[in-house]
């Protein structure tokens, strides 16, 4: 099982990034998907998820409205759209399944400043 993020960087705030996380080694359109991010100095929280077919959405209250996750079941692939960037959503951004049950990948830096 392998999880790989990707399409972090650094951005002005108001900018946008779209994340991307390669999974592999499971049945990807059989299971819900989750982004996840761990701020400097926090605890890792839950950003989005969707359900295995992709029609099913929820965000957490700090970024809806703003991020939009959708999955390509064809290529194992879940997205993570972020419009609107602020300076706390500074993160190591990360996806697995729900209650993450698989191991972490190495995540991918988004940094948002001046």
């Amino acid at each position: 099982v392998q999880l790989v993020e990707s399409g972090g960087g650094l951005v002005q705030p108001g900018g946008s990034l779209r994340l991307s996380c390669a999974a592999s080694g499971f049945t990807f359109r059989s299971y819900d998907m989750r982004w996840y991010r761990r701020a400097p100095g926090k605890e890792r929280e839950f950003v989005a998820h969707i359900n295995s077919p992709g029609t099913i959405t929820k965000y957490a209250d700090s970024v809806k409205g703003r991020f939009t996750i959708s999955r390509d079941n064809a290529k194992n692939t879940v997205y993570l759209q972020m419009n609107s960037l602020k300076p706390e959503d500074t993160a190591v951004y990360y996806c697995n399944r729900p209650y993450a049950v698989l191991p972490w990948g190495q995540g991918t830096q988004v940094t948002v400043s001046s």
